[in-house]
């Protein structure tokens, strides 16, 4: 069960796969018809392979500088952006509920909308009136208070917190709120 709770809470690296593969594919093509364009005496389709070959080994001849600096720069990004993305773990937006019976996986959407009613009604405002933005460790109440009418920061937050004890999600987001210094009329 643990296998199937990690692999539904972790994203796929399918993305970042199949766009490596893709390029190096197109790469393999080119150079499959740069060979089969000379193989039957033809002339090269955008630059013969050896002519290539022989540029980038008198690179830097012949380029401006700031050019070379920035393809550099491009590959390198390119690089790091494919490295962290095989290296880091990543994570869909998704919690785990404890159950001795079942795997069940949320949506984080689900669980802010649960908690955005719990706030809710323990600020007595209205729906319009919270927002809840609920991510791996963190959920962030924002709160814009009917003007006028104190709020009780610790109260609400306490609330949310004993809706996410009963939630029982793995792993368990502190919490945190902020109150709008601005109220809405008449709500």
């Amino acid at each position: 069960m643990e296998r199937i709770l990690r692999r539904e809470t972790s994203s796929s690296r399918a993305t970042a796969s199949v766009v490596a593969a893709v390029l190096v594919a197109a790469i393999c093509a080119y150079a499959l018809l740069e060979a089969a364009v000379r193989a039957i005496g033809q002339p090269p389709w955008i630059i013969a392979p050896q002519a290539a070959a022989e540029q980038i080994i008198a690179l830097p001849e012949g380029f401006p500088p700031l050019l070379l600096g920035v393809i550099g720069a491009v590959a390198a990004m390119a690089g790091l952006i494919f490295l962290l993305s095989a290296v880091l773990p990543g994570h869909r937006a998704r919690h785990v509920l404890r159950n001795q019976r079942a795997a069940v996986i949320v949506d984080d959407e689900v669980i802010a909308a649960a908690l955005a009613r719990q706030a809710r009604l323990a600020a007595n405002v209205t729906q319009e009136q919270v927002m809840v933005i609920v991510s791996r460790r963190r959920v962030l109440l924002n709160i814009r208070p009917t003007s006028g009418v104190p709020l009780n920061p610790e109260m609400i937050v306490s609330a949310v917190r004993q809706e996410l004890q009963e939630m029982r999600l793995s792993p368990m987001p502190e919490v945190s709120i902020n109150v709008a210094t601005s109220g809405v009329v008449g709500a």
